[in-house]
């Protein structure tokens, strides 16, 4: 192996893409553009529902945060769930779980919230869904596992583009209450049917004879494994709090300030439709450059977007920002895949990402819960995006840390990308 490919710059040699891999790869994307509508609930009725339940924002910012916490931990628990029962049944049972805990979170209290939310929707739910779905994507593809990986991932994205305006516009009408249960319904009616589409995945090749070298010495960029996964894992937590801000407040944020609420609701589908549209082209890059100096690229375009949030108030200035911040955050999660993928077997994968996506989504629960906490204590949001810079220049510094062992030092992977 050329050790200038050690992070997955190279591109796979050979390829196991089809025409079944694509169509697993847009029913994958069809599945999560539903599931991911689910915690947009939260995002674009925070207000009004903190009106109705008589609460503080950090309230409700924690339910928002409990969707992310569940959505990781649901990942490592379900994504074991699925090696064994498959991803199918995997995944309708989690599309019950969700429909029953926004139906359960419509009720009101909020302890009915926290447990409709963190535990249904999130660690039952998306859980089964997101995770499980992308390790199954990435088995599927060999030589464009990136550009895969970054297109299924944009469900994230679609989800915010097509829902927040109808969901405000249906909280306004009927209240926040009734349009949980009818997306209960949505998610029910629409994902089901899709699972039966979901086929087994191709199994991964075992590794040449030559590796079992590469396997004896068990280094990855001349580290153990799993201090390097461990690295990873707290990179994905530091770029996923400032991440989260934006994600999970910005229609609060701009309500706050005096923008429309319609306007806050298009603002947050401005951003994410950018995100959906940049993702795919950090897909193609991630296929060229490996997943660690992807990462590293999209962090330091977040860094900037999240600083640009502390210098303007003004609604085109904010709608400019807001597109560029989806720009620069939507390819860092896939990349973190596309970097698991690179450096460890296939075999690993079940676990590897499943354990990246819960420290990701702890960073993006942390990050929502974190900004709820500090408008509460100060009345403004700039402490929290200030707050964000440093937890991205601290992943800046532990993902640099990594590309610099794997190439800086000429030091190889365990495992080469061009496994399949």
């Amino acid at each position: 192996m050329n050790e200038a490919a050690a992070d997955g710059s190279a591109h796979k040699a050979g390829s196991m893409e089809s025409r079944a891999s694509w169509k697993a790869a847009w029913t994958t994307l069809a599945i999560l553009s539903i599931s991911f509508g689910s915690p947009l609930l939260i995002v674009v009725g925070m207000k009004p529902m903190q009106e109705a339940l008589g609460t503080e924002r950090s309230v409700l910012a924690l339910a928002g945060a409990l969707v992310w916490i569940g959505t990781g931990a649901g990942g490592v628990l379900m994504g074991w769930l699925a090696d064994r029962i498959g991803v199918r049944a995997t995944v309708a049972i989690s599309a019950s779980m969700m429909a029953a805990g926004l139906a359960l979170s419509s009720l009101g209290p909020i302890w009915a919230l926290y447990v409709g939310q963190g535990l249904m929707v999130g660690l039952l739910g998306n859980g089964g869904i997101y995770a499980p779905l992308l390790v199954y994507v990435s088995r599927w593809f060999g030589r464009r596992r990136g550009t895969a990986i970054a297109l299924i991932s944009s469900g994230q994205y679609v989800a915010g583009v097509v829902w927040p305006a109808l969901f405000e516009r249906g909280i306004a009408e009927l209240g926040w209450q009734p349009v949980m249960r009818a997306y209960a319904v949505i998610v029910l009616v629409t994902i089901l049917p899709a699972t039966l589409t979901l086929k087994p995945a191709p199994t991964a090749a075992p590794p040449p004879h030559g590796r079992s070298v590469a396997k004896r010495a068990n280094r990855v960029a001349g580290l153990h494994p799993n201090v390097v996964q461990a690295l990873i894992c707290l990179a994905g937590f530091c770029c996923c709090i400032p991440m989260a801000i934006p994600s999970a407040h910005l229609v609060a944020f701009c309500s706050g300030i005096g923008i429309n609420p319609t306007h806050s609701a298009v603002m947050l589908s401005v951003m994410l439709a950018s995100a959906f549209v940049a993702r795919q082209a950090w897909g193609a890059l991630a296929d060229r450059i490996g997943g660690l100096r992807t990462v590293m690229v999209g962090s330091a375009f977040q860094a900037l977007a999240i600083a640009s949030f502390l210098l303007t108030q003004d609604e085109v200035g904010l709608f400019v920002i807001a597109a560029a911040f989806g720009l620069g955050f939507s390819g860092i999660i896939p990349a973190y895949s596309v970097a698991i993928r690179d450096l460890f077997p296939a075999a690993e994968a079940s676990w590897r990402i499943p354990l990246v996506l819960f420290t990701a989504m702890g960073g993006m629960a942390f990050g929502s819960w974190l900004a709820g906490v500090l408008y509460d204590h100060v009345g403004y949001y700039a402490p929290a995006f200030g707050l964000g810079v440093v937890f991205n220049v601290a992943n800046l510094v532990i993902v640099g840390f990594l590309i610099l062992r794997l190439t800086g030092s000429r030091r190889s992977a365990l495992w080469p990308a061009v496994a399949p």
